[in-house]
């Protein structure tokens, strides 16, 4: 009894030792590092997600989470490669290899995980689809929208959304359907469609967008669950965990009250042993994926912490206001939560 109490004593030191060491580079880090750049898909343009900017400087949340996973993996959030994607050919251009990371607001569904040769990360975005309606229309409830025209993406989780809705509601309407959400938001604006039918969080930011936001309105109806998840190729298990744990790390340094222009100073004078681990002064986080200790301090410092990404591009420091709602964290009733890291 006493040797195998000491055997197995010995393997948990030598498991210990080994966790000290940084895990040798899969295949998807050995060849991002070989390129020295991220290749991370993102949209055609979407007001808030990812569109460029007066600069021509891609902005919104799928291309700052492309810049905190390209400043976690390369040391800088610039070492990127923008693959603009439409909902046909986003999922081929993640199994083929053109991109590492698909962040382009891309719901988690079972059908997709199951059958596409990908795994989604972690949530970074909950979501329902809804209805974008002009003001003076006279609409104010979805059901309304009986024997309507409604434009919509194709490739996306939205044509089944209103099919399933319609025939529970009993209602008929017209589809319209474009290949990307540019088009579609142009046929609505241009009035060939009653109605724009799509995501609530793109829908208020197409609105904010308008010339005229007021002429526009979102209903308060929901019509399914859409949550978005960054994902990744199957077959590399320490890639899936970069990137599923740089998604949960934005919220863990939002929880601990770690923000892009204090993420030094904390690293350096907080007593908390979570913020040490978090940012690398202590523990072997980085090292156990293949990176080295300051891979989350520098995808903090590159972007924030999540609720700081989420203002600037949805919340109170956005034209687009939308509450947090779902996407606040677990400690004031929302469903951003991060598991322990350590």
């Amino acid at each position: 009894m006493l040797r195998r109490i000491m055997l197995a004593a010995g393997l948990l030191l030598a498991g210990g030792a080994q966790a000290q060491q940084v895990a040798p580079p899969g295949p998807t880090l050995s060849a991002v590092r070989a390129r020295g750049m991220l290749s991370c898909g993102i949209s055609t343009g979407d007001p808030a997600w990812s569109q460029p900017d007066s600069r021509g400087v891609w902005q919104g949340m799928d291309a700052d989470l492309c810049r905190a996973i390209a400043a976690a993996v390369l040391g800088s959030p610039d070492r990127l490669v923008w693959q603009h994607l439409t909902g046909q050919n986003r999922f081929p251009a993640l199994v083929t290899g053109q991109v590492e990371v698909l962040t382009r607001t891309t719901t988690w569904t079972f059908m997709r995980d199951a059958q596409l040769g990908l795994n989604f990360t972690a949530p970074n975005f909950y979501d329902g689809q809804g209805f974008l309606v002009r003001a003076d229309s006279g609409v104010t409830a979805a059901k309304q929208l009986d024997g309507a025209s409604v434009c919509f993406v194709s490739a996306s989780t939205h044509e089944l959304n209103l099919t399933d809705w319609s025939r529970a509601q009993g209602i008929r309407f017209t589809p319209v359907i474009f290949a990307d959400k540019d088009e579609a938001r142009r046929a609505y604006e241009s009035g060939r469609c009653d109605s724009y039918s799509g995501d609530a969080s793109q829908l208020a930011a197409i609105r904010a967008a308008f010339p005229d936001p007021r002429a526009h309105a979102l209903l308060p109806d929901r019509i399914s669950k859409e949550p978005y998840a960054p994902a990744v190729k199957q077959g590399d298990d320490q890639w899936f965990d970069i990137v599923r744990y740089v998604v949960f790390g934005l919220v863990e340094a939002e929880e601990l009250g770690i923000t892009r222009a204090n993420a030094e100073a904390m690293r350096a004078e907080s007593p908390s042993p979570a913020v040490q681990r978090l940012l690398g002064r202590t523990g072997d986080l980085g090292p156990a994926v293949g990176l080295d200790r300051a891979w989350l301090l520098n995808a903090i410092k590159a972007v924030g912490n999540y609720g700081e990404i989420y203002d600037r591009h949805l919340g109170k420091d956005s034209p687009v206001g939308l509450p947090r709602g779902l996407n606040d964290l677990w400690t004031r009733g929302g469903l951003m939560v991060a598991p322990p890291m350590r």
